[in-house]
């Protein structure tokens, strides 16, 4: 397809796929945006006419059995992501699908199972943006030498941290049934850890479900068994460990997320104040006075471009990178591991260690 106009429909036209996929899209040369498949005809067609997509369809199905449409992007909760990807390659398109990749690593395996099956389909998974301004300079970084062999990862995420409050609706990550085992930005977390420092061997964590119950959509007194609070301990498969800890119930006068990663000849600190600012990165290496300030060369600066990336994979240009289903299958694993430790209260080895 490297010269024809490719034509792209629309499963989920939700908060993110407004944001960055739908103007993403459409800023590619030669690219269609036809339609749209939300979870009535009503919402399909509200997101046709306001973001100017072509056609409503009835449902989903309708829109991945459409022959004349090349690439889905699935913008739907995690619960359909499996069904959806795996539809969509039997019916011969191509996928950019929302993390997190599924449910549950199993989910996760059978779409990789599928795409490996369909080597001709571009597959893709949307990565997350909070390190991609400075990731290529810390990768180097790190490949360089600059803090010798890791030792030790500190990690807190506080994203969207508030004081306890049962009388809050629940949000969709909050509910099992279409979260899956995905905690909070867990899985964020570590797709970002897993470029920086390797993926884990084994696990240890810890869970809480502070905030017990939250209101359901329709009202009801709904029981959160998501955990709120998270403290995990992980090895790393290359040498060192991790400590990272993850929650959104530490209040309102949280710190910025922060990484500190400690090795044999340095440290380096990364701030991330959310996903839409680029984080600020301090190191030192052994002899020096204190920590200082690393500024990113401007031809190593990464910025959003998924979209791109993905309508290029698609024309052959080049490869899918951010992110493959190999790696997301990894978070999956990851956060499969996560839920069996807390649950069991072992330590738990990850596939392949």
């Amino acid at each position: 397809m490297a010269n024809e106009t490719i034509k792209v429909g629309f499963i989920g036209a939700g908060a993110n796929t407004a944001l960055r996929h739908i103007p993403g899209l459409r800023a590619q040369e030669g690219v269609e945006l036809v339609g749209v498949a939300n979870r009535s005809l009503e919402s399909s067609q509200t997101a046709a006419d306001k973001y100017e997509i072509g056609e409503a369809y009835p449902t989903w199905l309708d829109l991945v059995e459409d022959p004349s449409i090349d690439a889905v992007c699935i913008g739907t909760w995690p619960y359909m992501h499996s069904t959806l990807t795996l539809t969509a390659m039997d019916n011969g398109k191509h996928v950019l699908c929302e993390a997190r990749m599924a449910m549950n690593a199993t989910e996760a395996r059978d779409m990789l199972a599928a795409s490996i099956a369909n080597p001709d389909l571009i597959t893709q998974i949307v990565p997350p943006p909070h390190l991609m301004a400075c990731e290529r300079f810390l990768i180097e970084l790190i490949a360089d030498g600059y803090i010798g062999d890791i030792v030790n990862v500190n990690a807190r995420v506080f994203d969207g941290s508030a004081f306890p409050d049962s009388d809050t609706d629940a949000h969709w990550r909050h509910i099992r049934e279409l979260s899956g085992n995905n905690v909070m930005t867990t899985g964020i977390w570590y797709e970002n850890l897993m470029r920086l420092v390797g993926t884990a061997s084994s696990v240890s964590a810890i869970a809480q479900v502070i905030v017990p119950h939250r209101r359901g959509w329709d009202g009801s007194r709904l029981q959160m068994t998501i955990p709120d609070q998270l403290d995990i301990i992980y090895s790393l498969s290359g040498g060192g460990t991790v400590n990272l800890s993850v929650t959104t119930v530490s209040g309102s006068f949280t710190p910025p997320t922060e990484i500190w990663i400690f090795g044999t000849e340095g440290t380096l600190r990364i701030e991330s104040a959310g996903a839409r600012e680029a984080p600020r990165v301090t190191g030192a290496r052994r002899g020096d006075d204190g920590m200082a300030e690393l500024t990113v060369p401007d031809d190593k600066v990464g910025s959003w471009r998924v979209e791109e990336e993905f309508i290029n994979a698609i024309r052959g240009i080049e490869p899918v990178t951010r992110s493959n289903f190999v790696d997301s299958v990894k978070y999956m694993e990851f956060t499969d591991a996560v839920q069996k430790s807390w649950q069991s209260g072992s330590r738990i080895y990850l596939p392949g260690a």
